[in-house]
């Protein structure tokens, strides 16, 4: 095998490994907070073209199957990481 393309895939295969736990804090926090119900922002402006407004409203499966938040939030940062999380979630 030629030394080139081995490198690329030990690169490739590192990419696939356990994330950092303050990472993962970060997604999986954010991964709860949409379980736990609906998200959205609404944006209102006023340009040289008129007035704007923008409504934005996000549902995950998670909240749909009603799954509990923490439970969301444990599952996600032990398939993240490999291992428990290091801090509570803070919703």
């Amino acid at each position: 095998m030629r030394p080139h393309l081995v490198l690329a895939l030990l690169a490739l295969l590192a990419a696939c490994g356990p994330m950092s736990p303050e990472r993962a804090y970060q997604t999986c926090s954010e991964r709860a907070r949409a379980a736990a119900g609906p998200t959205g922002s609404i944006g209102v402006g006023v340009g040289s073209g008129g007035p704007t407004a923008r409504l934005e409203i996000g549902i995950t499966s998670d909240y749909l199957a009603g799954r509990d938040p923490q439970l969301v939030y444990d599952r996600c940062f032990r398939q993240l990481t490999g291992a428990g999380p290091t801090r509570p979630l803070i919703l």
